[in-house]
């Protein structure tokens, strides 16, 4: 239960982190630094981050982006459900 309120929580991290980037990249303020995005993304927000990326056609430029972000959020989604239905003793 634990896993998946971090994983609920992280990918609205990664939503708004985008819509954050966003809206700054708009008004030419100081954005979010890519490699913020990415950690996010990777620890958990990959979900979120391709949503807010689609939704507010932000990256959606940048091949890495199209590509390694859902593909991250796909395997995330994989572990948890592996994870779920797998006894893993929790130390």
């Amino acid at each position: 239960m634990i896993l998946v309120a971090y994983y609920i929580v992280m990918n609205l991290i990664g939503f708004w982190t985008m819509q954050i980037d966003k809206n700054r990249a708009k008004k030419n303020k100081w954005r979010v630094p890519e490699r913020r995005i990415w950690f996010i993304a990777f620890i958990g927000g990959g979900i979120g981050a391709t949503v807010g990326m689609n939704v507010f056609r932000h990256k959606t430029k940048h091949l890495a982006f199209k590509l390694f972000l859902p593909l991250l959020g796909i395997l995330q989604v994989l572990l948890i459900v592996y994870l779920s239905f797998t006894r893993v003793p929790i130390p």
